[in-house]
């Protein structure tokens, strides 16, 4: 059997995670965590949010895993969920719904976020039953050399023991007086060390990032997503999640996971302008333009869903399919969206929005 080579602390670790250089990442990260709490609420319809940035998150989140799809992939996957798709299109899929399946969950239980709810994450997620670890062999490899990095807890005995602790750390907010931002950066190094599932730990961690800050408030919705910024400095991730099982140093993996989030909120917060501003420029359009058929349910459909088509105007508008057709061929007529074939079904693009995922700002 392999033996771990770090014994997983209890939280809070003893350690001091109030230094200057932790003070100054945290203000920093506070200020701008703050700034995108309150534009995001300025968008009228949440749920724009919630689906086109775990849409992109879900991307992000899955080339760290080295599962790369379009964004056109993407997009394509949503809109005709029941026919053939990619490989990869059908993972961000899952992960996107996933997310959303642990926000529900925390809507729920009143803010609590359970194991079984991160088990049923992982299962979406993997498409399978089964949770936690229950066989030991598992070891965490270099990808270049191959070399063994890390062994996590292989007992499934005390796998589930830690897992409790963490749940209880989690959702305990008498367990420390630590900010809660140094205390999703403790969460997230712990749950990567147990490494309590059989595969998809860092999917399941990285979401529980975003259900953190929201059941703390941080947040009102899950919208701040670290997947990008872990995919662009990799390197640094795993060197400071090693460097505290190594060495003790948390303060450089509290620093790292802090600056996330300010340099995620800030493009973050880029973004969403951009959305508000493209919205507001669509809606004076549509209004006088097109005053007969606007309404704010239609705004809200061509932007919770880049890639539309008749049965999502049917839904969101509660109109005729006859209606819902005409709709879109006149935006079509009117420059709003682009109108594509597949098959025998049309399908209609809001290219400019399409345009800010894939240019920038980038998350």
């Amino acid at each position: 059997m392999l033996k771990p080579t770090y014994k997983i602390p209890e939280l809070p670790p003893r350690a001091d995670l109030e230094t200057i250089s932790v003070l100054k990442a945290l203000a920093t990260a506070n200020r701008a965590l703050a700034e995108l709490k309150g534009r995001a609420a300025s968008i009228p319809n949440q749920g724009i949010l919630i689906d086109t940035l775990a849409l992109q998150e879900a991307k992000a989140s899955s080339e760290v895993e080295n599962i790369v799809t379009t964004q056109d992939e993407l997009f394509r996957s949503e809109l005709f969920p029941e026919g053939p798709q990619a490989g990869a299109a059908k993972e961000v899929a899952l992960y996107r719904d996933a997310i959303k399946l642990g926000y529900q969950r925390l809507v729920e239980t009143q803010g609590l976020i359970t194991n079984r709810t991160l088990i049923d994450i992982f299962r979406l997620l993997k498409g399978r039953s089964g949770g936690f670890r229950n066989t030991p062999g598992t070891a965490l490899r270099n990808e270049t050399t191959g070399d063994t990095v890390y062994v996590p807890p292989q007992d499934q005995h005390e796998i589930a023991d830690l897992m409790s602790a963490l749940a209880h750390f989690v959702n305990d907010d008498t367990a420390s007086d630590l900010d809660p931002l140094i205390k999703m950066a403790l969460i997230h190094h712990q749950f990567e060390s147990i490494h309590p599932f059989p595969d998809g730990n860092g999917r399941v961690g990285r979401i529980l990032n975003v259900l953190y800050l929201t059941r703390t408030e941080l947040l009102d919705i899950p919208v701040l997503y670290l997947s990008r910024y872990i995919n662009r400095t990799k390197a640094d991730y795993y060197r400071h999640l090693q460097a505290v099982r190594d060495t003790g140093d948390w303060e450089s993996w509290v620093v790292y996971m802090l600056t996330a989030v300010a340099e995620t909120s800030k493009t973050t917060l880029g973004l969403i302008e951009a959305i508000r501003d493209q919205m507001a420029g669509v809606k004076h359009r549509l209004q006088e333009e097109l005053p007969k058929i606007y309404s704010q349910d239609l705004l809200n459909n061509l932007f919770r869903h880049p890639y539309t088509r008749t049965e999502f105007l049917v839904n969101d508008l509660g109109v005729t399919r006859q209606t819902a057709s005409k709709y879109l061929d006149v935006l079509a007529r009117h420059g709003f969206v682009v109108k594509h074939q597949a098959g025998r079904s049309n399908y209609y693009i809001n290219a400019p929005l399409v345009a800010l995922f894939m240019d920038g700002p980038e998350l």
